[in-house]
């Protein structure tokens, strides 16, 4: 049984909408999208569907993707920075991509890097590309990365954003079952406040919090 928000624990929470895979809720304090625990996935069945994913550091396709958050982050680094790749995935690509400018870049994901060791860590920029989205405590997930960046740090996040434009019962973004939450800009801003941070968004599914 739902009773609060998996983001900011609000219990000002409604039904948003439902279908033969899950029921999806509506928090009324933050605006965050998402469904309850009994829809996840087992961590067995969620590896099962990253083990499939073909990320490959030469893929220039994957490259260009990812381009979308390289390009902004690059614009705030400078020689030296040190980072941290969170929810690297079976096939980490962005690191290369860093690493090919000169940045030491570190790994993390739960599956495939599981170094908790660098949760001690300051770092001057964090990405979480297209990991948002997995998180069963996002609130919690995302805030300790923002308070492991170092002052004057970028954290950047890469997630399909929610908005009134999107019709949520053909959106396919829904339709991965490791996909348990949904941000809309009204999200981003709510975590941005949260934190005394600034947020800037970069096209439609990139968001940078500085600190």
């Amino acid at each position: 049984m739902v009773n609060q928000c998996s983001l900011c624990r609000s219990k000002e929470i409604k039904p948003y909408f439902k279908n033969e895979e899950a029921s999806y809720f509506f928090c009324t304090q933050c605006d965050l999208v998402f469904t309850p625990k009994e829809f996840h996935l087992s961590e067995a069945a969620e590896k099962n569907r990253y083990d499939s994913h073909q990320n490959n550091p030469e893929d220039e396709h994957y490259r260009a993707f990812l381009s979308q958050v390289f390009n902004p982050v690059m614009d705030c680094i400078k020689s030296g920075d040190k980072g941290l790749d969170f929810g690297s995935g079976p096939g980490p690509t962005l690191s290369v991509m860093f690493t090919e400018q000169g940045y030491a870049v570190d790994l993390y994901d739960k599956f495939y890097a599981n170094d908790r060791s660098i949760f001690n860590n300051k770092y001057d920029f964090i990405t979480a590309t297209e990991v948002a989205e997995h998180l069963d405590k996002p609130g919690d997930e995302l805030t300790r990365l923002f308070k492991m960046l170092s002052a004057g740090g970028v954290l950047a996040v890469m997630t399909k954003i929610l908005s009134e434009q999107i019709d949520f019962k053909s959106w396919h973004y829904k339709d991965d079952p490791t996909h348990i939450c949904f941000f809309s800009q009204n999200t981003m801003n709510h975590l941005a406040k949260a934190w005394g941070s600034r947020v800037q968004f970069y096209g439609n599914d990139v968001a940078l919090f500085f600190k």
